[in-house]
């Protein structure tokens, strides 16, 4: 097995291997890597080669003699095939022999929680563990899993089915589908500016977004009278798992309770086009000292949706 550096001439390849593997996601495409300014990080994507054959990607940046993985997207690691444990106990050994080769101190690696995977197995975490990585982070995080035979609203909490019910029936209350984030980012300014940090992604970015990955974005919004006031901006990552990356409303339409209603316009379009789970994402208190902190408010808010515990791991090894 070799470990080579990424080449722009293996993207093809590269993105092709993403979306036939069992781990990848949107966040590991060299298509979603392109929507950054050019020169904003520098990216020392690693393939793995058997034959001449990609067998394993981790994408990722070297800076000081550590390698992380992800830098400018939400998960990274070692994306790879339903492969034997053999198989992926000698792609660990492949990768830690290059670092040791080349002069690399460190790897932290934070992969896409196990929902995302459509084999799931977790022969990647044992070997590397076995070989010396170990855990240096855990983020909580929330997803419900999706079932066609189960009745959507029945499944959250007796006081949002209430309100979902009364705000179907609202006629001046609805939801679309539509690409319109210039109708949604300044709502997504205004509640970010709330909690005094910013979005991750500029206006621009969603745009350049939307024209790299048409078929991996979705953006539901809810509008009374004709008034933007909520929306739920979606990246469905693969073919398992849709995420809702940005949660917003206007503060001052919360009496309409707009969030709950986009909630469950979204798990009912998710359960129909066919996902698995809706990723909620991370619930963590970003004004806290110590970055696992949980917060608890937002975790209940996701309960209430039958959202259940699901955890982003970082894996740390010093070479």
């Amino acid at each position: 097995m070799e470990v080579i550096p990424y080449s722009e001439s293996w993207k093809e390849k590269w993105d092709e291997f993403v979306l036939g593997s069992n781990n990848g996601t949107m966040f590991h495409l060299q298509k979603f890597f392109d929507y950054h300014q050019p020169n904003k990080f520098q990216f020392n994507h690693l393939i793995f080669l058997e034959k001449d054959e990609i067998i394993a990607l981790l994408p990722g940046s070297l800076k000081d003699g550590v390698f992380e993985s992800p830098v400018g997207a939400s998960y990274g690691s070692i994306v790879l095939g339903d492969y034997r444990f053999e198989t992926v106990m000698e792609i660990v050994s492949a990768l830690l022999e290059y670092g040791k080769k080349n002069g690399i101190k460190e790897f932290i690696l934070t992969s896409a929680p196990m929902i995302y995977e459509t084999y799931q197995n977790q022969n990647l975490d044992f070997a590397m563990l076995w070989q010396g990585f170990h855990f240096d982070l855990h983020y909580i995080s929330s997803a419900i899993k999706l079932d066609p035979s189960r009745d959507i609203i029945s499944r959250f909490q007796p006081t949002i089915r209430r309100n979902i019910r009364k705000y179907l029936n609202d006629s001046d209350l609805r939801v679309e589908i539509n690409g319109r984030y210039d109708e949604f980012y300044p709502i997504l300014i205004e509640n970010k500016k709330r909690h005094d940090i910013k979005p991750t992604h500029s206006l621009e970015d969603l745009y350049k977004l939307q024209e790299l990955l048409p078929e991996n974005l979705a953006l539901f919004m809810v509008y009374y009278k004709d008034i933007p006031i909520a929306g739920s901006s979606m990246f469905l990552t693969n073919k398992n798992v849709s995420l809702c990356f940005y949660n917003m409303l206007r503060y001052d339409y919360d009496y309409l309770k707009p969030i709950q209603r986009v909630m469950y316009e979204v798990v009912k379009w998710s359960t129909e086009k066919g996902y698995q789970y809706v990723d909620i994402g991370v619930s963590q208190d970003t004004k806290a000292d110590n970055p696992m902190t949980p917060s608890m408010s937002l975790i209940d808010f996701k309960e209430k949706f039958d959202a259940k515990t699901i955890m982003r791991n970082t894996f740390h090894i010093k070479l």
